[in-house]
């Protein structure tokens, strides 16, 4: 991490007439967050002249190379108002690494990565790719909060592991949220390769997730048939007949009558 952070603010350096600066970065090393101070000290300090300042940058470290463990409150506090814009950060623990976010607002990338269940409730207008990662299961309100808070998401890349719980009948008959179909109207490419089997089933069954622009999907070939009942499965049919690239982690296309109703494109 000083490495970088002295190659970077070495480049900035010689920058000193910038005026304005558009910065995504993200770090897989260290033994800090870049927080506010870092950003100050190397590199608008750097930069008298600059009005116009947007940035995400992602810090990605190894728990046991983590000198201290800071919150999202401890982050924030590094930002001065005098200084800086609006800003907003995220800090996710894992049981082997650590990520934290800090970003501008408002959020004018196209792409962030490494988000898990606690992410701010703010409107993510120009985010067309995103990574989501936890090691706690995303449940069915994970996907709705997504869902409006990335309303022009084209890409979405999930990784979880972990099997969503088990709801009561009686307790999705109470919860309407529960029982809300979560709409993802412009996602065209869905990547389910590291996740738990019930995933598939959150964005396959139609009575869970509907995906009309959905043209592109990654999967483990056999988790598709289990969760299609080998493509005879009707409530998981609509959600996959506008697919025309069907990228398999693992298996080979056995073709059928069924898989052909399934998928007319391919």
């Amino acid at each position: 991490m000083d490495m970088f952070i002295e190659s970077i603010s070495f480049l900035f350096r010689r920058m000193i007439n910038l005026e304005e600066l558009t910065l995504q970065l993200t770090v897989h090393m260290g033994t800090v967050f870049i927080d506010g101070t870092h950003i100050y000290n190397n590199i608008l300090i750097h930069l008298q002249q600059l009005r116009i300042f947007n940035f995400c940058i992602c810090t990605d470290l190894r728990i046991d190379h983590l000198v201290h463990h800071l919150s999202k409150y401890d982050i924030q506090r590094t930002f001065s108002n005098a200084i800086y814009q609006d800003v907003d950060c995220m800090v996710q623990y894992g049981c082997n690494r650590a990520t934290c976010h800090v970003f501008s607002l408002p959020f004018i990338f196209d792409y962030i990565g490494y988000i898990g269940n606690t992410f701010p409730s703010i409107t993510f207008i120009h985010v067309r790719r995103l990574f989501v990662c936890d090691l706690v299961p995303f449940e069915h309100e994970f996907f709705i909060r997504i869902a409006s808070c990335f309303p022009l998401l084209e890409h979405l890349n999930i990784y979880n592991i972990g099997p969503q719980l088990k709801v009561s009948t009686k307790l999705k008959s109470d919860n309407s949220q529960m029982n809300s179909i979560v709409k993802y109207s412009h996602l065209i490419w869905l990547e389910l390769e590291c996740v738990h089997i019930d995933y598939v089933e959150q964005f396959l069954n139609e009575t869970k997730t509907h995906l009309p622009s959905l043209t592109r999907l990654t999967i483990y070939y056999s988790v598709l048939c289990n969760v299609t009942e080998n493509f005879t499965r009707y409530i998981t049919r609509r959600n996959c007949i506008k697919v025309n690239q069907l990228n398999l982690v693992v298996g080979i296309i056995e073709r059928s009558k069924d898989f052909n109703v399934y998928f007319p494109l391919l």
